[in-house]
């Protein structure tokens, strides 16, 4: 991946200015380098990293499903795919090696929710052969960063 993509991908607030001192270009070519990639559907968009456990009134419910299905003549998984990224639950889905075929990260606002989602809406899709939920309970460590640590944990402090 080139610098200005590793750059932005640590911190996407950076303005051209302060990565042009970073990686010795003007700010010009990088703000165009930044909208070319823009315009390419290389960057598809900047998000905040939220650490939720610090939002304790959210409502907010995550899991992990693994899916099996069988895949379509001619298309493979691409239409089923497709169609589970359409529902407004699902955040993220992946194309997995290995004993299932589909990783669906979903969100809901209660365990019920999401329970619901699977019965009424992801199982019965044509093609879906068997699903297993993992419910996240607590996230340490999200896209490089640490989450939730108020400070240094005293027993990361291993001496021999």
């Amino acid at each position: 991946m080139d610098q200005l993509l590793q750059i932005l991908s640590g911190n996407a607030r950076l303005e051209p200015k302060q990565i042009a001192v970073m990686t010795g270009e003007t700010e010009e070519a990088v703000a165009a380098r930044i909208a070319q990639y823009e315009h390419d559907g290389v960057i598809r968009g900047y998000k905040p990293l939220i650490d939720y456990d610090k939002l304790p009134e959210t409502e907010r419910v995550e899991a992990f499903i693994e899916v099996r299905v069988s895949p379509k003549l001619n298309y493979g998984f691409e239409e089923i795919a497709h169609t589970v990224a359409d529902f407004d639950e699902v955040r993220s889905v992946y194309l997995m090696s290995g004993g299932y075929d589909l990783l669906v990260q979903v969100e809901g606002k209660s365990f019920k929710d999401i329970a619901l989602f699977v019965s009424q809406r992801l199982s019965p899709l044509e093609g879906v052969l068997s699903t297993a939920t993992h419910f996240l309970l607590s996230r340490y460590k999200e896209q490089g960063v640490l989450m939730g640590q108020q400070g240094i944990d005293e027993r990361r402090n291993v001496s021999f």
